[in-house]
């Protein structure tokens, strides 16, 4: 089928099966760290600081990361923060079985995962395109990965909801650290044909200051990255929320917070779906002007949902939004990025991405705990919705600027 035609290059055959049982794992790990967090202390602002402590290293280190990267093999490097981030599940998964709950120590967990990421994840995107035979398969295997998290996304808060109302946090962890197994044999047994890595005469910090340079001065990349930054510290962190909406406004469980998670990645694969379909030379910019107005959208009216199904069937939208805006993004700058250029302007698309949710997590939880969930989720709708309009408003005028330097004097 067309849908899968990336799937025909072994290697990324390969990592997209390991991956997909990994995947559900490390969703399972995150359900269960939200609820025994939000079990044990009741705390919104808590929430706020372990998705803060998962995901701030990508702020701070991506850049780092992505030069990092582009001086290595970066299969080596994957290698390495999968075995690395194996054992932090087995830490965790010891941590609760001996009943240690201790709030400080599963922070540090979590900040270990997250430096870990800021590593793990720049190299997994930039590996892609060595991963695809066909250079015009790569925006369907970027697609299909996204399907294949946004699966996982459903799938692992289910399992989770079921193992935590049944046999507890620990059986999530320790589930999470087997899941590691499939991916490492999936690692094995790829045979990628890598380029050679030249040793820099340059210093890493020297390589750190020409990446900047490159994505501040296209005007096409850090337009799309701006975006990405608002949308990622006022818009996505309201998943932070979710326990609250499913204990305290629907008087939920685990169960009930689970539907939540799955019915947001229910939206994200039929909109990854739809993704993968798409033809070679299909403008990602509409589609990501259309997407990032369902995500705004749907989250206006999450706000004002007071009937669970009908939340439910918001959260589904509010999926679809905010996986095909990401995937755009993402496709445009894999696509577009010079390749000498590509690990360091991925390595911008994850800080803007993934570092600046922590610090939307925080002031999303402080607020919450303030104004109460809904309203901080009315706000979230609204910034979004004032952040697609600047950024379509700026695209015209720099598309007239354009259209203005080649008429004639």
């Amino acid at each position: 089928m067309d849908v899968f035609r990336s799937l025909r290059s072994r290697n990324f055959r390969l990592f997209f099966s390991g991956q997909s049982v990994s995947m559900i794992g490390t969703w399972m790990q995150k359900t269960a760290v939200c609820w025994l967090v939000y079990r044990l202390t009741g705390s919104a602002l808590l929430l706020g600081v372990v998705s803060f402590a998962g995901l701030i290293p990508s702020l701070i280190l991506a850049p780092y990361a992505g030069s990092f990267i582009d001086r290595h093999d970066r299969y080596k490097v994957l290698v390495r923060t999968q075995v690395i981030s194996m054992l932090q599940a087995l830490a965790l998964a010891l941590l609760v079985y001996f009943k240690y709950y201790n709030i400080t120590g599963i922070i540090l967990l979590t900040l270990l995962l997250g430096i870990i990421n800021a590593f793990d994840v720049t190299c997994r995107q930039s590996l892609m395109v060595d991963m695809v035979i066909q250079r015009e398969d790569l925006p369907n295997a970027i697609a299909l990965n996204s399907t294949m998290m946004n699966f996982a996304r459903i799938a692992g808060p289910a399992l989770a909801g079921i193992i935590l109302s049944n046999w507890g946090e620990n059986v999530c962890f320790a589930l999470n650290f087997f899941s590691y197994i499939p991916i490492m044999i999936s690692l094995f047994m790829m045979k990628l044909d890598v380029p050679v890595v030249s040793k820099s005469e340059g210093s890493i910090w020297t390589e750190l200051r020409a990446g900047f340079h490159y994505i501040s001065h296209d005007k096409d990349l850090s337009s799309l990255l701006l975006l990405l930054t608002a949308s990622s510290l006022l818009v996505m962190p309201f998943n932070t929320l979710m326990p609250m909406f499913a204990k305290d406004i629907f008087h939920g469980d685990a169960k009930t917070f689970s539907w939540f998670e799955s019915a947001a990645g229910v939206g994200s694969i039929l909109s990854a779906i739809y993704m993968a379909r798409l033809k070679p030379g299909k403008d990602m910019i509409k589609i990501l002007i259309t997407s990032s107005c369902i995500f705004s959208l749907s989250l206006l009216l999450l706000s004002y949902a007071g009937w669970l199904p009908m939340a439910l069937v918001f959260m589904t939208c509010s999926g679809i939004g905010m996986m095909a805006q990401t995937s755009a993004i993402n496709t445009y700058i894999q696509t577009h990025a010079r390749p000498q250029m590509r690990a360091r302007a991925i390595s911008y698309y994850i800080m803007a991405y993934q570092g600046m949710i922590p610090v939307g997590s925080l002031l999303a939880g402080a607020l919450a705990n303030i104004a109460g969930p809904k309203f901080t989720v009315l706000l979230q709708g609204i910034a979004g919705a004032v952040a697609v309009a600047v950024f379509v408003s700026y695209r015209r005028r720099h598309s007239q600027e354009l259209d203005g330097g080649v008429q004639p004097a």
